[in-house]
Parts: C-alpha cells; sequence; structure tokens
C-alpha cells in the first residue's frame, strides 16, 4: 500500500480540477467551427473553380467573425477577471499557448472580415459601396481584397489552421491532466473543427455541386479524425500508469457512455456511413448527417474538458 499525506486544501482541484466550466468547450467548438470555415473559404478560393458560388456560399465566410466573437464572450465569461483581459495584448509569451491564443484570436479578424467581403456577391457589396464611398480607409481595403485573392485565401488557411491547432495545444500542454498529455490533440482538434466547418456549411442552402464537395470532403475528414483518435488511445493505454489512468475516464469510467455514443458511434461512425451512402448512390447530401456531425463535435470537446479535468493523480492512485 501507498501512503500519501499533504496539506494542500484547494477547492478548485482537490480532489479533482474543476477550474473550467461549461463556457471553454463552447468556445472550443466554435473556434474549431471558424478554423474549419476559414480554411475550407481558403481553399475554394484557391481552387479558382469556374462555377459561380452560390450566394449562401458567398455569404458563409461571414459565419467565421461572428462565430468567433460568439465564442471569445463565452471564453470572457470564463476568466475570474474578465476586465483585465486587455492585458493579454500588453506582451507575446513565445512558451505560453494562451498568449498565442490571444493574438491569434485577434489576428482572425481582419483576414476572415476582408475574405467574407470578397466573397460577398457583387449586388450586395454595390449597396455597401455607394454609401462607404466618402472613406478612403474603406476604398483602399475594398480594392486590397479584389486584388489580392490569392493571398487572401493563404492568410486564411494559415490563420485557421493555427486556430484549429491552438485549440487542442492548449489542452495538450497540460501535462498534469493525464488524458489531455498528447500532442495527437492539436491534429485532433484541427481535423473535427474542420468536420464540423463543413457540416455547418451543409446546412445551407448550397448548389449540388457544393453540397457534393462538401459531403466529400466531410467523410474524408471524418476517416482522418477517427484515425487520429485511435491514435490517441493507443498512446494513452500503451504510455505510464498516468497516462493509462486518465484514458480510463472514458473506458470504464463516468464518461465512457457518453464518449462512445455521441462521439464515436452518432458523431463519427454514423455520419460517415450516411455519407458514404450517399456518394455510392450518387446522392446529394443532406442535413442530418451535417448535425449529427455538429453533435459530435461538440460532445468530443465536452466530454475532453471535463473528463481531462477529472484526470489526475488521484485517478492514478484509485488505479493501482
Amino acid at each position: 500500500m501507498n501512503e500519501i499525506t499533504t496539506t494542500r486544501q484547494n477547492h478548485l482541484i482537490d480532489p479533482v480540477m474543476h477550474v473550467w466550466g461549461w463556457e471553454i468547450p463552447v468556445y472550443l467548438f466554435l473556434g474549431g467551427m471558424v478554423a474549419g470555415i476559414m480554411i475550407l473559404t481558403g481553399a475554394r478560393l484557391l481552387g479558382r473553380s469556374r462555377e459561380e458560388p452560390s450566394t449562401a456560399m458567398g455569404l458563409l465566410p461571414w459565419a467565421a467573425p461572428v462565430a468567433i466573437t460568439l465564442g471569445m464572450f463565452f471564453l470572457w465569461l470564463d476568466l475570474a477577471h474578465p476586465f483585465n483581459a486587455w492585458r493579454f495584448y500588453l506582451t507575446l509569451k513565445i512558451s505560453s499557448p494562451m498568449s498565442w491564443g490571444a493574438w491569434i484570436l485577434l489576428g482572425i479578424y481582419p483576414a476572415s472580415i476582408l475574405l467574407a467581403w470578397h466573397t460577398t456577391p457583387d449586388s450586395m457589396k454595390a449597396r455597401v459601396r455607394k454609401p462607404m464611398a466618402g472613406f478612403p480607409l474603406f476604398r483602399r481595403l475594398d480594392a486590397w481584397a479584389e486584388d489580392r485573392v490569392r493571398l487572401l485565401a493563404w492568410v486564411n488557411i494559415v490563420m485557421g489552421g493555427a486556430l484549429g491547432v491552438y485549440t487542442g495545444v492548449l489542452l495538450g500542454t497540460m501535462a498534469a491532466r493525464p488524458l489531455w498529455n498528447s500532442a495527437l490533440l492539436g491534429p485532433l482538434f484541427l481535423v473535427s473543427g474542420l468536420s464540423t466547418g463543413a457540416a455547418f456549411m451543409l446546412l445551407y442552402r448550397l448548389t449540388d455541386r457544393e453540397r457534393i464537395l462538401l459531403g466529400r470532403t466531410d467523410m474524408g475528414l471524418i476517416s482522418v479524425e477517427l484515425v487520429i483518435l485511435a491514435l490517441w488511445m493507443v498512446g494513452l493505454a500503451t504510455g505510464g500508469a498516468a497516462s493509462q489512468a486518465g484514458l480510463q475516464v472514458i473506458m470504464g469510467g463516468p464518461y465512457t457512455a457518453a464518449f462512445w455514443t455521441l462521439v464515436v458511434v452518432v458523431g463519427l461512425l454514423v455520419p460517415l456511413v450516411g455519407e458514404w451512402l450517399e456518394h455510392k448512390h450518387g446522392a446529394v447530401p443532406g442535413r442530418g448527417a451535417a448535425v449529427l456531425v455538429l453533435i459530435g463535435g461538440f460532445a468530443l470537446r465536452w466530454i475532453l474538458v471535463f473528463g481531462g479535468q477529472a484526470s489526475g493523480w488521484v485517478t492514478e492512485i484509485a488505479m493501482r
């Protein structure tokens, strides 16, 4: 028997950590979805498709700045001292994921807004250009967005990739939480964000060609996500006692049923089979699979945030 004596008494981390509330998984979900929208819309611009995009496809990039604003609001609600948030922008700490995240979030706005403005249908832009013609800054930004489309697309892809990876790195760098301590959380959250971004776009009135392309893309992303998820679990299972104990949270622990039902079955396997059947029979992807992907993407972040906080040295001791 191992006997441990401690005089520590902290209600936020003893016996398990519960520092982060519901706001964090909501923020991580919205951030991942925004990353997916930015990357997919940027890639579409680089593809130089001759087909005229639908009105919905032209307007969908506006969802990125709106959703990230909503996500940052939830993140702000979780802060212990929310009115000190501006201090993040007084410095950049290279070793701090949160410092990097703060600056990435700030950079998302100009990149996503300029891309959204470029993709907006010309008839709608004309209505804005007329009253804004007297503002030189608006005219310059408008001309810049029109003349540097490929650069704008690449900036959105890079910034979206940084945002998607950051949402996983934010958890993965916390070695004290065994369920989070994996380098694969960054790629996992990035691929999941791309999948939820594609699913979000499928909810709108796109052309059949746009829906088919997004459906095939999402099918590939779900397949990659399943592989990364499996590798992440294998890495924990073959790690030390702490990693193995952390894995028990979703392998027999309190989050097992929710993880395997909502994330693996409902959020990944069922949409994958549904999209494969649509592809096999040449059908236009519907909205059912997209809704399930969004549910699964949100459940993944919810379970990892709260399950990760429940994993720690107490779990390891209980396993011995």
